[in-house]
């Protein structure tokens, strides 16, 4: 999770990674209380954080780290789930996300917000391996304020992660 900036990169606008997914929940997404289960919602937002830092980064990446996640209020499963990402914050070879998650009654337009997520990825290379990505160029106040905070939440990351031991994953070729 670096902080560096890769300077050789030209920088990208948050508004080039923005992403939204709408998805409309149906039963076999319930929780036991007939809910939305918190787990199918941690996947989509994990799917938009991904794909907006995709779309910044033109890489495939991996999650590291997901801030965290507070359920506000819960989500039926006859509401819609709108998911709107964006890229936060970059190191040198991370991407943070912001992702929103809302809810909406599809047949009184009412939204509401559910809970919003900080999604840190890694690009990778061709070869698996952690590559540099594009600076982001902040287009707003909010967004470069945000930009602010996320290397303060980088730097909160690496430590409380620094006393743990490193997780040592073996390299393996890309599959066909």
């Amino acid at each position: 999770m670096e902080d560096n900036k890769n300077q050789s990169l030209a920088g990208k606008p948050v508004s080039a990674s923005r992403i939204t997914l709408t998805q409309f929940m149906q039963p076999e997404h319930a929780n036991a209380l007939g809910n939305v289960h918190g787990g199918w919602i941690m996947k989509m937002v994990d799917e938009a954080g991904a794909l907006a830092a995709m779309r910044h980064s033109h890489k495939r990446v991996v999650t590291i780290a997901v801030d965290q996640m507070v359920f506000r209020h819960p989500i039926r499963t006859t509401d819609l789930v709108i998911l709107n990402a964006e890229v936060s914050y970059t190191g040198r070879t991370s991407i943070e996300t912001e992702v929103q998650v809302l809810a909406e009654n599809p047949l009184t337009g009412e939204r509401w917000h559910t809970n919003t997520a900080y999604v840190v990825y890694v690009a990778l290379d061709e070869t698996g391996r952690p590559t540099p990505v594009p600076p982001l160029l902040p287009e707003t106040e909010e967004q470069r304020l945000r930009m602010e905070t996320g290397n303060q939440r980088q730097a909160l990351r690496k430590a409380r992660f620094a006393n743990l031991m490193p997780v040592v994953v073996p390299h393996r070729e890309p599959g066909p």
